[in-house]
């Protein structure tokens, strides 16, 4: 379980796009945010206080959050330093880069020192099946779009809210890294082999009451 609250690191983005993770954040689960660390030349900002590891530390943060993704999904070297405080001041780290954090052999050295746990989000926790296409109570509702960063999961974590308002029964289905931090559980599922991919979506998705709507979250 990756702890709350955050603080979330922007590094050195280029611009607001690249932290979208962050943004999503924010955006959806405010109260879990407490401040942001940027790098010099970041020209991204969430309107958080800015925080180092350390003060951050000091004010509740549990788990820092690699909230940017530069091309590639790599953790630069650039954020190395920053990170390693970051264990060192007793943060966790959380992640959904394609490049993974028990790769890095700073990092898991520091993290086995302070006991810190290292959270590969992109890494899928579970085995999935083969889908087999039986039906399946309750109702599903998923999104679609034309490009990555169209606004899918935007659209369907406010269709979840204004659900709720009206008193109807549906939960958020998360299948990217922005929405597992969101919600706290998911499936990546850009990192799941082809073969199961409709049988991790059938596995988010299993049977539930008629009146209750899973609100599924699209990729690609």
């Amino acid at each position: 379980m990756i702890r709350t609250p955050y603080v979330l690191f922007l590094g050195d983005a280029p611009d607001p796009l690249a932290a979208k993770l962050a943004q999503g954040i924010k955006d959806w689960r405010p109260e879990s945010s407490i401040g942001q660390i940027r790098l010099p030349g970041c020209r991204a900002d969430m309107g958080l206080p800015d925080m180092t590891p350390r003060s951050a530390a000091d004010s509740g943060a549990k788990t820092l959050v690699i909230g940017v993704a530069n091309r590639g999904g790599v953790i630069s070297k650039s954020w190395l330093d920053t990170l390693e405080e970051a264990l060192e001041a007793g943060l966790d780290i959380a992640s959904g880069l394609h490049n993974l954090l028990r790769n890095e052999k700073r990092l898991v050295a520091a993290a086995q020192v302070k006991k810190r746990k290292l959270h590969d989000v992109r890494l899928p926790t579970l085995s999935y099946p083969v889908a087999d296409g039986k039906p399946r109570s309750g109702l599903r509702c998923l999104a679609v779009g034309s490009d990555c960063s169209v606004g899918k999961m935007y659209t369907m974590l406010a269709v979840e809210k204004e659900m709720h308002k009206r008193g109807l029964r549906a939960s958020f289905r998360a299948t990217g890294q922005t929405g597992i931090l969101i919600t706290g559980k998911g499936v990546p599922l850009d990192a799941v082999v082809a073969d199961f991919m409709a049988g991790a979506i059938e596995q988010l998705t299993p049977n539930n009451d008629p009146d209750h709507w899973d609100l599924i979250e699209g990729q690609g």
